[in-house]
């Protein structure tokens, strides 16, 4: 799939495993492995690349929420990313790590950050190389947190979105988990309730992805199932 060529409406929020192989040795490019655990990062990953040791990036002291500005500061300059840095996120999960990585360095105002599309799959599929070895040390940077506070949603504002009736026209609520979670028979999932918001809509994050290929689906694909569901650019969408 050429990225550039697809339709979407940040191509450059993506990358593919040709560009990547092309910075390997750019000191300014660092590779991020989101994998669930090292043992994956352990049996191969991207030469350089270093293996995140929190892949949600979650306040330890509050596992709901994100890191504070300072814990974020603190990770990120452990990875040896600063604040012109371009950061590439790749995981084996069809992107879903991949992508919370690119979410939480957007949030803190880092904007040059790229998620590969295909994750490890594609970069194996592509035949570039495979490493065992450890990431080069991380270089002496300083990461500067800029909350922007327009890429995440308060309880405050979804309570005034959605009612028991419903939502407002102009809003629509996406409810990306899975039917265990969204019809309330998971238990399991460290939710403190079950169920979902109501007046929500349903779609689970991976019928955007291509089940074979871990990447994305072409943009066209995307916005037929997104409108399918209601999800449409004239309206205001908060996910959970």
């Amino acid at each position: 799939m050429t990225i550039a060529a697809d339709g979407y409406a940040h191509p450059e929020y993506l990358t593919d495993p040709a560009w990547v192989a092309a910075h390997l040795d750019d000191p300014n490019v660092v590779v991020l492995d989101c994998a669930n655990t090292a043992d994956a990062w352990q049996r191969g990953h991207v030469p350089g690349a270093a293996h995140v040791p929190d892949n949600w990036a979650k306040n330890p002291d509050d596992r709901q929420h994100v890191m504070t500005p300072e814990q974020f500061k603190a990770y990120a300059e452990s990875l040896g990313v600063g604040d012109d840095t371009t950061v590439v996120t790749y995981d084996h999960a069809q992107g879903l790590t991949a992508a919370r990585m690119w979410w939480v360095f957007s949030y803190y105002g880092h904007r040059n950050v790229k998620v590969l599309n295909g994750g490890w799959r594609a970069w194996v599929n592509a035949g570039q190389p495979i490493d065992f070895g450890r990431p080069r040390p991380p270089a002496s940077v300083t990461f500067t947190p800029r909350a922007d506070q327009s890429y995440i949603a308060t309880g405050d504002e979804l309570k005034s979105a959605c009612s028991l009736d419903g939502v407002r026209d102009n809003v629509v609520v996406w409810d990306v988990r899975s039917d265990a979670e969204w019809d309330g028979t998971a238990a399991n999932y460290r939710n403190q309730r079950i169920g979902h918001v109501p007046g929500a809509v349903h779609l689970e994050w991976f019928h955007l992805m291509d089940r074979n290929t871990h990447e994305f689906k072409p943009a066209a694909e995307i916005r037929q199932i997104l409108t399918e569901h209601g999800i449409t650019p004239d309206k205001t969408a908060y996910s959970y």
